[in-house]
């Protein structure tokens, strides 16, 4: 990407001591670490309903049982991370806790888990987003795919801008779709008490396609357990905020719970209160405001916002990916390059990769949040048992004050998570969960093969016992297509490293060789050119072969190979052009004692 596009879009890298100017207060910590979490409210519930109302009018009244026990759940598992925040200040979270408590296996579980959800978190709060959109504009709906995959960019390149920056984009969004959903309760609460809830639709309307099981109000409550993902984010990223860092990411935790169990638990209530039934155009978030406000401005605010905030909300995901894959990558399970810092002081890699990933999934399912939903809330509460496990094993080792009520908290979050991991994989198997458990090990594996990679090459690469090797008169090969000033160049600089070099061309075209030894007698007579034959039309070929003989005839170490290049002084110029010697430099890079160096010859226009 040209120098000058690229600041436009992300602005002047910044210096690395600027980092600690780059920290996050509270406020807009909430904005970008609440994005995911708050959004969920919009499809919470709705995915409650979509399971229920298969079961009839007598299932749909165990949503407001499943909208308190999500409220419930929700306030424990935030109580859990509170903890690991304070035991874990560097940050890292499922997956540092497992690893440090329960085991490499555990953490690295812990750790695939939750890169998966972070993808899939982009993905389903995209889909959301412009199912909310494709709602009150229905005339969108055909270009869903577009706008998902164009949302996902945005966003990618407002995080490539750097972390204080996003905070400053996305707080408007966050606080607006708070305010608007508070009125939303209020609005529809408030009708419930001055008029009355609306008269039940005849229940013959609904009709049972199955029947009303346990195993039909579980799968309504793991589909609703997608409104926790988002919990860990805070414990993911405490270096992300200003110091006290423990004190500042446990205060937003608390707010961050307290606001999405409150409205779950109310927008739950009130479908219910209002007798709303789910189906593909619109959401239930929409139907609930239309409901309570008719088509008037408010209800276009809470769908602008609610459509925003779930565009954003896949912001934690951009924000927790990048932080998680940076500490796997110093641990060596993820490549190094995740580790590195970009020129705005985020970790550009791992958003990259993000955001790839996520566009290529929103293009599979075709931007749909039902098919994406099944595979969503078993990663994440994976993640969520095993670091609670883990912080139950880290007091029972530290034994410090108090020890005993903080792993009895840990130990109801690793049960309560554990029993929705159980339900989530069992009633979702069918629907699409099967992936995220197939593909959790094979992550595992990679990571454990990245691992096995860099532990072989350290003593590979070590100098213990390390002799240089002898260079000796190393022969140096000349590759020639043709004689003209840049191969003239580097027949000198051939010259220049050693005394033994020899000149190579194919011959292709008997004319053309024939012009070429003629000139090289007067050009170049000092080196030696051999013609290398080639029936099939081959350059790559001959030139290996030769060289793969030359191998048994060397002095030294190494044999040098140098391919004349020369470069047109614009880009474009270059697909006028073949490729050759990129391919035969890509062939010697496999093979030892061969080195082989380009002589660029840069033509003025």
């Amino acid at each position: 990407m040209p120098t000058p596009l690229k600041r436009l879009l992300i602005g002047s890298p910044l210096a690395t001591a600027q980092e600690k100017y780059e920290r996050l207060a509270k406020i807009p910590a909430l904005a970008i670490f609440a994005s995911d979490l708050m959004s969920s409210v919009a499809y919470a519930t709705e995915e409650i309903l979509l399971v229920l109302v298969l079961g009839g009018a007598a299932a749909m009244m165990y949503a407001p049982h499943i909208g308190v026990a999500i409220g419930i759940l929700a306030g424990i598992v935030a109580s859990s991370y509170w903890q690991t925040i304070h035991a874990y200040p560097s940050g890292g979270g499922a997956y540092i806790v497992a690893k440090d408590n329960l085991g490499t296996h555990p953490g690295l579980i812990a750790g695939a888990a939750l890169l998966v959800d972070y993808v899939l978190t982009v993905s389903v709060s995209t889909a959301s987003g412009v199912a909310a959109i494709t709602s009150a504009f229905p005339a969108l709906y055909p270009h869903r795919v577009t706008i998902c995959v164009g949302t996902v960019l945005v966003v990618m390149m407002a995080n490539l801008r750097g972390i204080r920056e996003t905070g400053r984009i996305f707080t408007v969004p966050t606080y607006s779709f708070i305010l608007s959903l508070a009125i939303l309760m209020v609005g529809g609460f408030y009708q419930l008490m001055t008029r009355g809830a609306p008269p039940p639709p005849d229940p013959a309307t609904l009709s049972v396609q199955e029947p009303l099981t346990l195993f039909l109000v579980l799968r309504a409550f793991s589909g609703g357990c997608a409104a926790l993902t988002g919990t860990e984010a805070v414990a993911n990223g405490v270096q992300y905020f200003r110091p006290p860092e423990s004190r500042n990411a446990g205060i937003t935790l608390i707010w961050m719970a307290s606001i999405l169990a409150t409205s779950t638990v109310c927008v739950t209530f009130l479908a219910y209160f209002y007798h709303i039934v789910p189906h593909a155009e619109e959401t239930v978030v929409s139907m609930l405001a239309r409901q309570i406000f008719g088509r008037t401005w408010v209800y276009f605010m809470i769908q602008v916002t609610t459509a925003i905030i779930l565009l954003f909300a896949l912001n934690t995901s951009f924000a927790g990916f990048p932080m998680l894959a940076s500490l796997m990558a110093k641990d060596r399970f993820v490549p190094r390059q995740f580790a590195n810092r970009g020129d705005r002081l985020v970790f550009s890699n791992g958003i990259l990769i993000l955001a790839g990933i996520s566009c290529l999934l929103l293009i599979i399912f075709g931007g749909s949040t039902h098919a994406l939903i099944p595979l969503y809330a078993i990663g994440v509460f994976t993640a969520f048992t095993l670091s609670q496990a883990g912080m139950v094993r880290h007091w029972w080792r530290e034994r410090g004050p108090r020890w005993r009520p903080h792993a009895a908290v840990n130990a109801v979050g690793a049960c309560a998570t554990a029993i929705v991991v159980v339900v989530v994989a069992v009633t979702k198997f069918a629907y699409g969960a099967w992936i995220v458990v197939i593909v959790i090990p094979i992550l595992v594996v990679m990571f454990l093969t990245i691992r096995r990679h860099y532990d072989t090459l350290r003593p590979q690469l070590s100098l213990d016992g390390f002799a240089p090797p002898k260079v000796g008169r190393h022969p140096v090969v000349v590759l020639v297509g043709g004689l003209h000033r840049g191969v003239v160049t580097a027949l000198t600089y051939a010259k220049a490293i050693s005394p033994n070099v020899t000149a190579i061309t194919v011959d292709l075209d008997p004319t053309a060789t024939s012009r070429l030894q003629m000139q090289w007698r007067e050009w170049a007579p000092d080196v030696p050119l051999v013609v290398l034959d080639s029936p099939y039309r081959s350059v790559l070929q001959p030139v290996l072969n030769y060289i793969d003989q030359m191998e048994k005839q060397r002095e030294g170490a190494y044999m040098t190979i140098i391919l004349p290049e020369f470069i047109p002084a614009k880009w474009w110029h270059h697909l006028l052009h073949n490729q050759t010697a990129l391919l035969i430099k890509a062939a010697l890079l496999f093979r030892r004692g061969k080195v082989a160096i380009s002589i660029p010859y840069h033509l003025d226009q």
